[in-house]
């Protein structure tokens, strides 16, 4: 809702979206026919003229992965790839604990969540932003060559528990969810200048879509969107 009113306060009927409208995958409305909040988005999104187009499986299949990519140069590790795969980096070694601290800090993340020993040394890191699932999660965890895995997100009983069960058998493995909209927003806003490359002439404006979740230690005081200054 925050991001169709800030696009209607600049003018724009046009949101392109990486993420589903209606809350799952398939975008399938079924379930929510007489839903208050359903029906009060789509009202606003009919009332404004507004089209909201998705792009997410398009971008994603691009190779290499121009969301993981955006991430990696977020994060100034362009450098540290080991080779054209966006998704494998050699960093200079760094404990689990200051790595995630780390995170935090430079993707001004509020709800990074660790598994591992906080004291395990990592040089060889997996990226998989949003929400790969399971089994990609676990092939980049198996390798030899990888310690710990910076996701968007993972179920509880899924990739967490086998990261889990990997540390408790001695394995130097570990997991970091950076939140899924933190590890993919820098893919949106690489998104948003490559239109307006395309089309130079038009207005393309990066609406962030900003993190849903926060700490009862640190509650969000600002507003929920940032106001665009252009």
């Amino acid at each position: 809702m925050d991001v169709l009113r800030e696009a209607n306060r600049l003018g724009a009927n046009l949101v392109i979206t990486h993420e589903p409208t209606f809350y799952n995958h398939l975008d399938d409305t079924s379930f929510f026919a007489n839903d208050p909040v359903y029906r009060e988005k789509l009202e606003y999104v009919q009332q404004h003229h507004m089209v909201v187009f998705r792009l997410h499986d398009g971008i994603h299949t691009a190779s290499p992965d121009p969301v993981a990519t955006a991430l990696v140069q977020e994060l100034g590790w362009k450098s540290y790839l080991t080779s054209t795969n966006p998704f494998l980096a050699t960093i200079p070694q760094i404990s689990l604990l200051k790595l995630s601290r780390d995170l935090e800090a430079k993707l001004n993340a509020r709800t990074v969540r660790v598994v591992g020993n906080p004291n395990l040394n990592i040089t060889h890191v997996a990226l998989l932003p949003g929400a790969s699932g399971l089994q990609k999660q676990v092939l980049a965890l198996r390798r030899d060559d990888v310690e710990v895995l910076l996701a968007g997100e993972s179920a509880e009983w899924e990739a967490i528990e086998y990261v889990r069960d990997a540390v408790a058998q001695g394995r130097h493995k570990a997991l970091i969810l950076l939140g899924h909209e933190v590890s993919e927003e820098a893919g949106m806003n690489q998104c948003a200048e490559d239109i307006r490359a395309l089309f130079p002439g038009l207005k393309v404006t990066h609406v962030p879509a900003q993190q849903p979740l926060w700490r009862p230690a640190n509650p969000p005081t600002d507003k929920s969107i940032t106001k665009p200054a252009n």
